[in-house]
């Protein structure tokens, strides 16, 4: 292996519909936790604009900068003066029947299925255990990412991976 590959940044862009809460707390968790070894961003298909409030609560206890959290539109990493990405993670929840977008060209693709905090109803407490709840399921997947060595897989090891993580129960 050359240092050039140990040493690779990865681009990762975590993609969702809104890019208001999941997306943007994953952005946030491998940022930090990635500690330099991944540039993570994130985006929805159909961005609201904002960050949940919720969302900026549970980022807040990382020590992300939370003035790099903004909702912003996947158009911002299809123009041909974006990173190129290495991985696409879709946050979605599929079983509620979120519709993913889908990110064309070569990236190593995967779908990590949360569901939508955003969506929670009851109390203020009720909400933000729910949000609470997909951090900690958005850590528990970014930890394991995290932990791959990628330096040393092949592409198609490296998509096992990445389909197992999805597959995982958090």
């Amino acid at each position: 292996m050359s240092a050039n590959q140990a040493d690779k940044t990865y681009n990762v862009l975590f993609l969702c519909t809104g890019n208001s809460a999941r997306s943007i707390m994953a952005e946030a968790l491998l940022n930090t936790m990635g500690k330099g070894r991944f540039n993570a961003y994130s985006a929805g298909s159909h961005p609201g604009g904002t960050v949940n409030p919720l969302a900026v609560e549970q980022i807040k206890t990382t020590g992300y900068p939370l003035e790099k959290l903004r909702s912003k539109s996947w158009d911002e990493y299809a123009t041909p003066d974006a990173p190129k990405m290495d991985f696409i993670i879709t946050v979605c929840d599929n079983a509620a029947g979120e519709v993913c977008p889908i990110w064309p060209g070569q990236p190593i693709s995967a779908h990590w299925g949360f569901e939508d905090p955003a969506a929670a109803t009851g109390t203020d407490e009720e909400k933000r255990a729910v949000f609470s709840k997909v951090a900690r399921q958005i850590t528990t997947r970014v930890n394991i990412f995290n932990s791959l060595p990628f330096h040393t897989l092949e592409k198609t090891a490296i998509k096992r991976e990445m389909d197992a993580i999805g597959a995982s129960q958090v």
